[in-house]
């Protein structure tokens, strides 16, 4: 979740570049081993967002059944023109990120667009230049899922199609404590649709 302060991407959101979708039985099989490491770093005190008194008590993230048919190849389309702007938190930090395109998909059988961005400090970071972020909001949100809105993490691909995979949509740090600063998922990335996917909340 490296889009919270201090952060950067850990095992579990590390999503690699497919180069075509996977099957059924070995998507599960994916997705499973996701939500082990997502879980078990949410245990590990050097890791985890969670506060000491509910880390000691986490039995495990909650999530929605996995699904196939939430992993959808979405066509990239750059933006070479973007200006960096400063991107709204849950507090008045504002990192700098840019517009680095639009993906466009479907989902449920509805066509999708949401906008992906590139964070201007973790193109510091070495190892994490490829990295892009999607913020997004759902029919879901308050009702099953964070109602701050979910991420997704994906890799610049040497193409111009990407894999989002809604299943490893997970919450902000902001969701677990109020001491991350989180960004917030901008109106356009709003989705019309109960994506019933990824991390859930009670709140």
């Amino acid at each position: 979740m490296w889009a919270a302060l201090g952060a950067l991407p850990t095992v579990a959101q590390q999503q690699p570049a497919a180069s075509g979708k996977l099957t059924a039985a070995a998507h599960a099989q994916a997705v499973a081993a996701h939500q082990q490491e997502l879980n078990a770093e949410y245990r590990d005190s050097t890791r985890s967002p969670l506060p000491a008194a509910q880390r000691r008590a986490f039995s495990g993230l909650p999530f929605y059944p996995i699904e196939y048919g939430y992993c959808v190849q979405a066509r990239l389309v750059r933006d070479s023109t973007s200006a960096p702007f400063a991107m709204p938190t849950s507090t008045m930090r504002r990192p700098l990120y840019r517009k680095f395109g639009e993906l466009h998909f479907t989902l449920r059988g509805k066509a999708m667009r949401l906008n992906v961005y590139q964070s201007l400090d973790l193109l510091k970071q070495p190892g994490y230049e490829d990295y892009l972020f999607v913020p997004f909001t759902d029919l879901t949100n308050g009702h099953g899922s964070y109602g701050g809105g979910r991420y997704l993490d994906v890799r610049i691909p040497k193409g111009n199609s990407v894999w989002l995979d809604f299943n490893r949509a997970y919450n902000p740090y902001c969701a677990y404590s109020p001491n991350y600063s989180c960004p917030v998922p901008p109106r356009e990335n709003h989705l019309p649709v109960a994506v019933k996917a990824g991390v859930q909340s009670d709140h």
